[in-house]
């Protein structure tokens, strides 16, 4: 292995691990059985209210069963619920990190 060899390959393997990291967070999840308010409010068209009418509503009717039940909650009507679908999931860990903004911007 020549010396620029060896100089290259630590740098295209930090810039492959920032590209990784980067589409990581793009693709990130929310939990809509499990957020807070302000996980909630990182999907894009979804603010504080919005977001505590989530919870209200999984408080009163128990867990989502499918992500099309938002569609039930007062403010996400069918063009907010294609912005957010993408980023919604019913299992596992939250992973979204950051705000989605309206026009997309991830998956």
């Amino acid at each position: 292995m020549t010396k620029e060899t060896r100089l290259v390959t630590p740098a295209a393997l930090l810039l492959a691990l920032g590209v990784a990291l980067a589409a990581a967070a793009a693709g990130g999840k929310v939990n809509i059985n499990t957020a807070t308010a302000e996980e909630l409010t990182l999907l894009p068209r979804v603010g504080a209210t919005v977001a505590q009418r989530i919870i209200d509503y999984r408080s009163k009717n128990g867990r989502f069963k499918k992500a099309e039940d938002l569609l039930h909650v007062s403010g996400i009507g069918d063009r907010t619920f294609d912005l957010i679908k993408p980023y919604v999931s019913l299992e596992g860990e939250t992973t979204l990190r950051d705000k989605v903004p309206a026009g997309g911007g991830g998956s």
